[in-house]
């Protein structure tokens, strides 16, 4: 490793000793994972963490969609909040999520919901499960991860950073998943989503609840998973 490599390194482990520690864990995870890179590949993957980890900072201090709206899923507690601002505006609750619970790093086909700040990236016309919001994952702070881990390719990687920086839908069919969403129970037995976490790793609410979330966002609306 070259002095260049070494004190961006040393400055960036300041950086995340900064954050609050529910956000500072996956980024210690990276940063270990990133001492073992290649010095060519150090340099161009470390401007790539300081974009990521901004996105991880609050939504309050970076702001929201034009019209101020933003969602607020709380995993724990089973609630998705219609925030403005600081301020919540709506609460749907019982609502349901990966059958295997959460993790930070999700994998395809693991039925786990993805942890992190997203963006509504779609709206399709029609849904099997009544309507679907689809969400920007993966995300690149995923996608910094896995190419570290070597779960994809370099290829894989750079179709995920084109698709961020022109903000368009990442790709859907990498190691990492894809098709993650806000979604409605469909023709699904109502009794089954009231007391059991049954999606492949979307958050799904009752068709009456997704109708009247789709009236209140757009393209563009922040999603926090937490």
């Amino acid at each position: 490793m070259n002095i260049n490599s070494s004190i961006l390194l040393v400055r960036y482990l300041m950086y995340i000793e900064s954050i609050p520690a529910l956000r500072r864990f996956p980024m210690q995870r990276l940063f270990r994972r990133v001492m073992q890179v290649s010095p060519s590949r150090l340099i161009r993957l470390f401007g790539v963490l300081f974009l990521t980890s901004a996105l991880m900072q609050p939504l309050v201090a970076h702001g929201a969609a034009p019209n101020g709206i933003w969602l607020r899923v709380d995993t724990q507690e089973a609630t998705l909040t219609v925030m403005k601002g600081d301020k919540a505006q709506e609460v749907f609750s019982n609502i349901a999520i990966g059958s295997y619970g959460k993790t930070y790093f999700k994998m395809k086909g693991d039925r786990r919901t993805p942890l992190g700040r997203f963006t509504i990236a779609w709206i399709p016309a029609k849904s099997q499960y009544h309507r679907f919001l689809g969400l920007s994952y993966p995300d690149l702070e995923r996608a910094d991860r896995a190419l570290v881990d070597g779960d994809i390719t370099e290829a894989q990687w750079q179709a995920i950073r084109r698709a961020f920086e022109a903000n368009r839908r990442p790709p859907q069919d990498t190691p990492l998943g894809g098709f993650i969403g806000i979604h409605g129970t469909g023709a699904g037995d109502l009794k089954i989503h009231r007391q059991y976490n049954w999606t492949s790793g979307c958050i799904a609410l009752t068709n009456e609840q997704i109708d009247h979330l789709v009236d209140l966002v757009r393209v563009g609306t922040t999603v926090e998973i937490r």
